[in-house]
């Protein structure tokens, strides 16, 4: 599953072909990917202004000129390819090998600008809907989703808010989209290992009795940031496949600290620990178990 750094990077590289283009035309391919599209998807495109392209979380939102708004995942294995006259880029492409072009090509935006942008997914989790703007904070799919970690509201004050009183562990509170949005595994590793806490010690210890955030809330903001920043300027992480808007491949994974590093020395200067991995709610955990606490 792409993380947040994964999908902005995909949106910086459909944002020159879409942002500011009208859909010329749109084709889609067959009649659903993970859910049905909506009913007359394409003629409801066709004509259309792209007049922005955000994220959220892991969504992907195209503001269009008609007053809806084209929301996209692109669940485990979808990916865009963005062809022009004078050359192909390939903005995304996570996790799992794509097929051929043709091959699992589901929806074709065919853009003003001349793009011609490709939506591809072989495992067909992602998915494509259309939702009005002004119901754009109702939508069930955003409704619940926490703050966006590298938004202006996010810092230590807001973190301690959301874990006082759980029980949980740290790295399952994280990973509630609820607590923040966007974080996803990998970067919760990191981010843990960045602020030397412990992924099994409970989210409660972010906040005081009063609530006030913690010093360890204030480590923890910083370093899922600071991660967050990192994996972005570096493309994302190319666990398998996943390409840069130019076609490279995204470096961070170059730079992981602790995630798939089990058996290695720790990367924190002057610790002696060796990460260490094991399985937390059905997920890998790799943590130092010398400077994280």
């Amino acid at each position: 599953m792409p993380e947040l750094p994964e999908v902005e990077t995909v949106r910086r590289g459909l944002v020159p072909a879409m942002e500011g283009a009208r859909f010329a035309a749109v084709e889609a391919r067959r009649p659903d990917l993970r859910f049905p599209f909506p009913a007359d998807f394409a003629a409801r495109l066709h004509g259309a202004t792209v007049t922005a392209l955000t994220r959220r979380a892991k969504y992907l939102l195209a503001e269009l000129s008609t007053g809806d708004v084209l929301l996209m995942h692109l669940g485990m294995s979808g990916s865009f390819r963005v062809e022009t006259a004078e050359k192909t880029r390939q903005p995304g492409d996570f996790h799992h090998a794509r097929g051929a072009p043709g091959l699992h090509d589901h929806v074709v935006f065919r853009m003003s600008s001349g793009a011609i942008v490709t939506y591809n997914d072989p495992r067909r989790f992602g998915f494509m809907k259309l939702v009005a703007a002004d119901a754009l904070e109702a939508e069930p799919l955003l409704a619940g989703l926490g703050p966006e970690p590298l938004g202006n509201a996010f810092g230590a004050p807001l973190l301690a808010r959301a874990c006082a009183g759980k029980r949980t562990s740290l790295k399952a509170a994280l990973l509630d989209q609820r607590v923040v949005a966007g974080l996803g595994n990998i970067y919760v590793c990191e981010a843990l290992h960045r602020a030397r806490l412990a992924p099994r010690r409970f989210a409660a210890t972010l906040a005081t009795r009063a609530g006030a955030p913690t010093p360890g809330a204030l480590a923890l903001a910083e370093a899922i940031r600071a991660v967050l920043g990192d994996a972005i300027a570096a493309g994302g992480s190319s666990l398998r496949d996943h390409r840069q808007t130019s076609g490279e491949l995204g470096y961070f994974q170059h730079a992981f600290r602790v995630y798939d590093r089990e058996g290695e020395p720790c990367a924190t200067p002057a610790c002696a620990g060796t990460v260490r991995r094991f399985v937390q709610n059905g997920r890998s955990t790799f943590w130092c178990p010398k400077c994280q606490r």
